[in-house]
């Protein structure tokens, strides 16, 4: 066998693991899987029946941690066997469970009978041929599981469970066969076999809880389609999806789903990216503009160059970051892997105590071991291991159909203890790209006709302030005239001729060297310089006297849901801040436009100081959160003890994805607020499952070894415990996020 390479990095493996129970369960697999040489780390959740291990790169790894799942009891499988496996009926699995209700229902004839003054008894034959079955054939699952628990030395919820009711059918069989011939014991099958179909039944409907859990997941699952259309020299040909290659040429017919990230070529149309992003209004798409593999095609019949596929998608990496936050631990699961590593034990303990002191106290045999099988049925930690890992499924799969992606279970636990939110301004607060903001034209001259010819000149130009000018004259409807000469002065501006008259369009320094004044626009001048916006000039050549005609502003702008965002934090309490590497006044005059106050600012900031000033509120013991775009945040994000990312059209999805606990895939700045809610939410759910799973063994012991229970009514509260812990996480899948009370922009937004 050849031993790990420690000179790799560690390799991370996905293993699905079928026939744990409880949270006994889950600390028996890890401790096996621990064992194996080159393991590092051991992540076993019950909700999604996985385990998450990183291992040092050895030979047959992998064959080695299934023969450890196998060892320990458990059935090794693929990591995404449920996720993968056909939709099933409601009704799948309830077999066991029906014929189990039929069998121990004429068994309870006694029970129901006394309700109404009747005393019907079954013949002690009759309840032997009907309890036994449940007992071994139904119940075999109880004993081999507890067998193997018994060969690993520890203990989980089936040994209880096997060790209980094969007492009190034992002692059922001990009173039958040693009591005279013409007398009828009271004999204790109905407890055995009900305790039995209340488990299964438990357990039947926790499974079906667990399916809505991983809902989100097999949703994204499902966006992937099976077939592509690629376009070749023949035409059209059906192609498998795993046989598209990045370079290809897909065609993506009205109404399909765009099988993988790729860039128009040929061909408009509208795309719903809602299940990636959450955004209701479709996004027109136009050529060499990008798509995402999963997001609906509209109407428009469009041909498409792939850039991505496979692992390497953004529904790939989507689907990687749900199934880590779901299979990851939440720090607050450290104290129940604590409890969980001793409680079964310390019940076999108390079991055994409960017997022993009902049976010194004068009580009969059987009335003791009723009592200790009470106890045992009881206790079992199911709701306790389902607790934290059933709402961590629920608040990030609720949360990943908002479009907001939470990358692990520490900072789904930390975002809702926020004490300070800091936002990047470019291209966080802000829509990222230059906007003429203002047009100061000379007196007497026509705005618009002389925006039409600026626009007209820099029509050529890749300059961020010349496109702005464009994007201006477009949204006005403005026709542009036709322009000749365009020359370009690197670092200065460009000039040419409209109509016959020359044009000269640059920074303020090189209209002033040309001879240009700015006496009539002084007022303006100074107002425009007070708020920090980039200042270009048009002016008129003619003559070898230079004429300016108009002053041009450029600044970014907010995004629309900035300040309501900004407003809504604020109200919870939260101190919100703004980092940005303008200077003071442009700085100073956004944070103005947002609601933020001149001490919330910290400006002049260079992209790589911004992690030191999160690391330096930090160091003030709060909580702080970063917001930032993703692509040159990633320091900062990674400083903050939680960063929220805001991935965007402009390529910063992956980045943003790695960097940050929190992704929000659009760019509306309510969806902050929305990830702290639901933060808040889920470790609210996580709070309130522990705590009823530990109340509930706290109280139903005692309960149980005073004699207030008997197996029936334990293994009624046992199957239930776990059903409400379930159905209680499931109720995160009803929360929606409060969105901004703005219009979401149709069309993405770009740095």
């Amino acid at each position: 066998m050849t031993t790990p390479n420690s000179d790799h990095p560690p390799l991370r493996i996905d293993l699905g693991i079928h026939g744990m129970t409880c949270a006994s369960c889950v600390a028996r697999a890890e401790r096996a899987l621990k064992k194996v040489p080159g393991v590092q780390e051991v992540a076993v959740n019950l909700a999604t029946e996985s385990a998450r291990i990183l291992v040092a790169p050895s030979e047959q790894i992998e064959a080695r941690l299934k023969r450890a799942v196998r060892d320990a009891g458990y059935e090794p499988v693929a990591a995404n066997a449920a996720i993968d496996a056909p939709s099933e009926s409601a009704w799948a699995g309830f077999g066991p469970v029906a014929l189990g209700a039929a069998l121990s229902l004429p068994l309870m004839l006694p029970m129901l009978g006394d309700l109404f003054g009747q005393h019907w008894m079954l013949p002690a034959w009759l309840q032997f041929v009907l309890a036994t079955p449940v007992q071994f054939v139904l119940g075999a699952r109880f004993y081999k599981a507890g067998w193997h628990a018994l060969l690993a030395r520890s203990g989980n919820m089936d040994l209880l469970v096997s060790i209980g009711t094969t007492a009190g059918w034992a002692l059922s069989v001990w009173l039958w066969l040693t009591s005279p011939a013409d007398t009828m014991p009271h004999l204790y099958f109905e407890a055995s076999a009900v305790v039995i179909t209340l488990v299964l039944l438990g357990k039947w409907l926790e499974a079906r809880a667990k399916r809505q859990t991983t809902s989100a997941i097999r949703a994204l699952h499902a966006l992937r389609p099976e077939v592509a259309h690629l376009l070749g020299l023949d035409g059209e040909v059906d192609v498998p999806i795993d046989e598209v290659l990045a370079g290809d040429a897909l065609v993506v017919r009205p109404g399909e789903r765009f099988a993988v990230d790729g860039k128009v070529m040929e061909g408009q149309t509208q795309v719903d990216e809602s299940m990636l992003t959450g955004e209701p209004l479709p996004v027109v798409k136009q050529v060499g503009e990008t798509v995402t593999g999963g997001t609906l095609n509209g109407d428009g019949r469009v041909i498409v160059q792939v850039t991505a596929v496979g692992v390497d998608t953004v529904l790939a990496n989507i689907i990687r970051l749900v199934e880590d936050a779901q299979a990851g631990k939440a720090p607050i699961q450290r104290l129940v892997d604590q409890v969980s590593a001793v409680f079964v034990p310390v019940v076999l303990v108390l079991a055994l105590a409960t017997f022993l002191g009902w049976w010194a106290s004068g009580a009969a045999l059987e009335v003791a071991v009723i009592h200790a099988v009470t106890v045992l049925v009881i206790a079992c930690p199911c709701a306790l291991g389902l607790a934290t890992p059933a709402a961590i499924m629920a608040g990030t799969g609720v949360a990943a159909q908002h479009g907001i992606l939470i990358k692990d279970a520490q900072a789904l636990e930390l975002a809702h203890k926020a004490q300070v939110v800091v936002f990047d301004k470019t291209g966080t607060l802000t829509v990222g790209h230059a906007r003429l903001t203002d047009f100061v034209v000379h007196p007497g001259v026509d705005e618009q006709q002389l925006l039409a010819v600026a626009a007209s000149i820099q029509s050529g130009s890749s300059h961020p302030l010349a496109r702005a000018v464009v994007a201006a004259a477009a949204d006005k409807a403005l026709v542009l005239p036709e322009v000749s000469q365009v020359l370009s002065t690197p670092g200065k501006g460009l000039q040419g001729t409209v109509l016959g008259a020359d044009y000269l369009i640059g920074n303020l320094a090189w209209i002033t060297e040309l001879g240009g004044t700015f006496e009539p626009f002084q007022q303006a001048l100074l107002d425009l310089q007070r708020r920090g916006a980039t200042l270009s000039a048009f002016a008129l050549s003619q003559s070898g006297r230079v004429k300016v005609l108009a002053l041009m502003a450029f600044g970014d702008e907010p995004k629309p849901s900035a300040a309501s965002a900004v407003a809504a934090l604020r109200a919870q309490g939260i101190q919100v801040m703004m980092l940005s590497g303008d200077n003071q006044a442009a700085a100073q005059a956004m944070a103005q436009r947002v609601g933020l106050l001149p001490d919330e600012v910290i400006s002049d900031v260079l992209p790589g100081d911004k992690a030191a000033h999160i690391t330096r509120l930090k160091q003030g013991g709060q909580t702080v959160i970063m917001v930032g775009d993703g692509v040159n945040d990633a320091p900062a994000l990674a400083a903050a003890d939680v960063g929220i990312a805001m991935a965007n059209a402009g390529g910063g999805t992956d980045v943003a994805m790695h960097a940050a606990g929190i992704t929000l895939m659009r760019g509306d700045l309510a969806l902050v607020a929305a990830a702290l809610d639901i933060s808040h939410r889920t470790v609210a759910k996580i709070r309130q499952n522990l705590f009823w799973a530990f109340v509930y063994n706290v109280a139903g012991i005692p309960l149980a070894a005073f004699g207030v229970l008997n197996p029936v009514m334990a293994g009624a509260a046992m199957a239930m415990s776990s059903v409400s812990v379930m159905s209680n996480a499931l109720l995160l899948k009803r929360w929606k996020p409060k969105l901004s009370n703005t219009s979401p922009n149709p069309r993405p937004e770009t740095p």
